[in-house]
């Protein structure tokens, strides 16, 4: 759905889930917290515009990805520049990875996980499957992804490469896909159990890789999903995620969150717009559920965030009122945005829904 308006769109106080709201404006240079009624409650501004997001830690602090000029553009996600920030916009941390791309995650044991592109050998790059012919970048490569874990001196203490780690044979691309990149990594999360969750978009498929062995122990994949975004788990077991809904046979372009079942990979819950082309964004995106059992949904390529009941009631809707001017036009899509409860460790008494 497209909106003349920005900002707050809709709120129902008694069956949304209250508290603040972060997002950053993916052209733009800084993150906000947003209250109920869509005011600006606090702020972080940066150098550069983010690679792609940014997410309060237990502590208060800030984790954020900058986007750097140097290193590889195989893809959208380009980061490169971590930094973690107190709440008043000073640097605890930083490292740089010109590399890094999408995702990046502050661990159980305070080390940082996050996803790179590396060039893939060619002998690797010659045992991909599927995606169209000759579709490799101008230099004839396949960029791959990576995983490192990095302390807080900086030093890599675990890795993991996707043409290495993975039988490549067994992974094949869509087939309106592009060999510039195999795979396109976009998620990794840590699992209650320490292994690690990832999203791999050119072949619609979430997987869990085994942080001891570096093997995938287990996977879903639905092309049907559209090359999703933003899987966790959610404290049912079930995973969660926002279905894109690209390159999908048949129909209408239109997205969709979906949980599945742990075990099965049955579809136990989903959520569309109404008509379903009236919620679709082919590319980014991200989804929370909240204590209440509301889902809330960032449909990115629009700055869209709304919050549904299981029943499908839109109860809280915000635009991002952040226009950023592109070689394309305006823009004021965004990333992910996540939401907080007023008496949450992140929030922690610093600020207040009344402020």
């Amino acid at each position: 759905m497209r909106h003349t308006a920005t900002g707050l769109i809709d709120f129902d106080p008694e069956k949304a889930s209250s508290g603040i709201t972060i997002i950053s404006p993916l052209k733009g240079k800084a993150t906000y917290l947003i209250g109920m009624k869509g005011e600006v409650l606090h702020s972080w501004q940066h150098p550069t515009k983010p690679g792609d997001y940014a997410y309060l830690l237990p502590n208060g602090n800030l984790l954020w990805s900058g986007e750097t000029e140097k290193g590889p553009r195989p893809g959208g996600g380009k980061g490169g520049l971590l930094r973690e920030y107190d709440w008043h916009g000073k640097i605890l941390w930083e490292y740089n990875d010109d590399n890094q791309h999408h995702d990046f995650r502050r661990l159980k044991n305070g080390n940082t996980l996050y996803i790179g592109w590396e060039e893939m050998p060619k002998d690797a790059q010659s045992r991909m499957i599927g995606a169209e012919s000759g579709s490799e970048d101008e230099n004839g490569n396949t960029w791959s992804d990576y995983l490192k874990e990095v302390n807080s001196e900086g030093k890599t203490v675990w890795e993991w490469h996707a043409h290495l780690d993975m039988n490549i044979e067994d992974f094949p691309l869509h087939i309106m896909s592009t060999r510039k990149e195999f795979l396109h990594c976009n998620t990794c999360v840590e699992l209650p159990d320490g292994n690690i969750m990832l999203s791999f978009r050119k072949n619609s498929m979430i997987v869990v890789v085994d942080k001891k062995t570096k093997k995938i122990i287990k996977k879903w994949q639905n092309h049907n999903w559209g090359q999703q975004h933003d899987c966790q788990r959610l404290e049912n077991g079930n995973v969660l995620f926002f279905a894109n809904g690209i390159h999908v046979t048949g129909g209408v372009y239109s997205s969709k969150v979906i949980e599945i079942d742990w075990d099965t990979g049955d579809e136990i819950w989903s959520y569309s717009g109404s008509p379903p082309w009236s919620m679709f964004s082919p590319n980014i995106s991200g989804v929370q559920r909240q204590p209440n059992g509301n889902t809330l949904i960032c449909e990115g390529l629009n700055g869209r965030i709304l919050e549904v009941t299981s029943e499908g009631e839109t109860v809280w809707e915000y635009i991002s009122p952040w226009f950023i001017k592109t070689q394309k036009g305006p823009d004021n899509a965004v990333f992910r945005a996540y939401r907080y409860n007023i008496d949450s460790p992140e929030i922690g008494g610093r600020i207040s829904l009344t402020d």
